[in-house]
């Protein structure tokens, strides 16, 4: 999620650290629903206007990850039971946020227009 000073919104969970809203889709959710209600829960932020940027399939895992982007349109940053806190952050902020190397990968590959739609198979 960028918001109109094209910064990006992270949250910081118990487990992986700062990292961008995500979560699972639900039986009977489409994959825009969940992005929707997964950044809401995680912190507190309304979006819409989702646009898809890539895919990641991680085949040992049997995961499949959706890149969205999307605007805000309403709410107030909160945490939840799944964050300690949340924030939006330029590239350069983020970068030296994200700790696990993959998530940084992942970002950097979302604000690559020459990436984009991407197709990755780990």
């Amino acid at each position: 999620m960028v918001n109109h000073g094209n910064k990006i919104l992270l949250v910081n969970g118990y487990t992986r650290g700062w990292e961008f809203p995500g979560g699972f889709v639900r039986k009977d959710e489409s994959i825009k629903a969940a992005g929707i209600r997964e950044v809401k829960e995680e912190s507190g932020i309304n979006i819409d206007h989702l646009h898809l940027l890539g895919v990641e399939q991680i085949v040992m895992k049997s995961t499949i990850v959706f890149l969205l982007k999307a605007n805000p349109v309403s709410g107030k940053l909160s945490i939840s039971s799944e964050t300690k806190d949340a924030g939006y952050f330029t590239i350069d902020e983020a970068k030296r946020k994200i700790t696990l190397e993959s998530f940084k990968e992942r970002m950097m590959r979302c604000f690559d227009a020459q990436e984009i739609p991407f197709l990755i198979e780990k």
